[in-house]
């Protein structure tokens, strides 16, 4: 047996015994850094995909004398365009788990979203706002605030996702039934909003859920689909999907009976990503505090999934996101404690559930503790963004070759 052999066996053969996964066939993922249009300062990088192949990224940046810049880029062939300013604020809600999205619509129209604190000084109370632009960003329309209850409640961890009729459809988590900012139960909430400002109806599709883990939803040629971290009576905070038909939401199914128990929120939401009906779901969990990261596959717009593949190395702190490809496979990022401190680790798991080694995509960056790394799929590329920690902390964006 060579060395070589002998190697791999001794590898594979210990992660069998620790339950992880076992590196397969496919060839290790590519990654080739991009130069970030970003400032120093920024953060809380979003990414969305565009028409014809365009990538979108907003981000946070610090105001002087104080408050926030909403501000987006568009890669293309030579890079990243230079950076336009979206919208600028002294009361933000900006928050490493809570932050800002782009959206780009069928039609070319984008739009985008931030936070508003509603409260007095010491209230975390804030509201959603919703811009759109004609103009590829030249000029914004004014906010809009998709809920409608009034109540300086939380409202956040939005997932914006556009509709084939032109609108943005809304998903978010909102505070509306505690009877105030520290008890009761957090509901999820969903509604569209058209370009022109006109807002659909306002459903709630699960009464209590997990106060602050971000959701997420997907766009298939079967309807929308949404994963978030649910809370049940006796504190066991699983994930849960709904789907949308017909203008209706399905009631919440667990999507796996982890059994995680934990009396707090871990601020650790799921991830869905969808490409034709090839829908991919990866999240984090740590029932008996043993952590992982898992991942679910569908070829069928998430009605039924395969068997659950788990991908970190050992010792995840989760917050995932995964992109799905056009031939089922999925591209999946998390973040993986290291010798070298928390860093950016991938992996791509074909259709047939085989997967390749990990990646390390952060290298020798500093990943903040509380960054929240983003991905999204266009055409043949995969674009990945996070915050190095460093101070000044900055984002730093690659391409993931596959």
């Amino acid at each position: 047996m060579t060395k070589t052999i002998l190697v791999a066996a001794i590898l594979a053969g210990s992660a069998l015994i620790l339950g992880l996964p076992t590196p397969g066939p496919l060839p290790a993922p590519s990654v080739v850094e991009l130069k970030s249009p970003a400032a120093a300062g920024s953060g809380e990088a979003n990414l969305a995909a565009g028409p014809g192949g365009r990538i979108f990224m907003s981000w946070l940046e610090p105001a002087s004398p104080k408050g926030h810049i909403l501000r987006f880029a568009v890669r293309g062939p030579q890079g990243w365009s230079a950076a336009k300013t979206i919208a600028r604020g002294a009361n933000w809600f900006a928050n490493p788990a809570d932050f800002p999205a782009l959206a780009v619509l069928p039609g070319g129209t984008l739009a985008a979203h931030w936070l508003v604190m509603s409260g007095g000084p010491d209230s975390e109370a804030y509201d959603i706002n919703i811009v759109f632009s004609k103009d590829d960003g030249a000029t914004w329309s004014k906010p809009a605030v998709p809920h409608r209850d009034g109540k300086k409640r939380q409202h956040g961890f939005v997932s914006l996702t556009p509709t084939a009729d032109g609108k943005l459809a809304l998903l978010w988590l909102d505070g509306r039934n505690m009877p105030d900012e520290e008890h009761g139960d957090m509901a999820l909430m969903y509604t569209t909003i058209a370009p022109t400002g006109t807002l659909g109806p306002e459903t709630q599709i699960d009464s209590r859920t997990c106060e602050c883990c971000k959701t997420s939803m997907t766009a298939t040629p079967d309807g929308l689909v949404a994963v978030y971290r649910d809370r049940s009576d006796k504190e066991i905070r699983d994930i849960s999907i709904v789907r949308q038909a017909n203008g209706r939401w399905s009631a919440p199914e667990s999507l796996s009976k982890d059994g995680w128990e934990i009396d707090g929120c871990p601020i650790n939401g799921p991830a869905i990503s969808s490409n034709g009906k090839n829908v991919a779901v990866a999240w984090f969990t740590a029932p008996n505090d043993k952590p992982e990261v898992d991942l679910l596959m569908s070829a069928d717009s998430g009605k039924t999934f395969g068997k659950k593949i788990r991908i970190d190395e050992g010792n995840p702190a989760g917050r995932v996101d995964v992109a799905t490809l056009a031939s089922g496979d999925a591209i999946v990022s998390w973040i993986e404690r290291t010798g070298r401190g928390v860093q950016v680790h991938l992996r791509r798991v074909g259709a047939n559930g085989v997967s390749s080694s990990p990646v390390d995509v952060s290298g020798t960056s500093s990943v903040s503790s509380g960054g929240f790394p983003k991905m999204v799929t266009s055409q043949n590329e995969v674009v990945v963004a996070w915050t190095d920690s460093s101070a000044p902390s900055h984002i730093h964006t690659a391409v993931i070759g596959f």
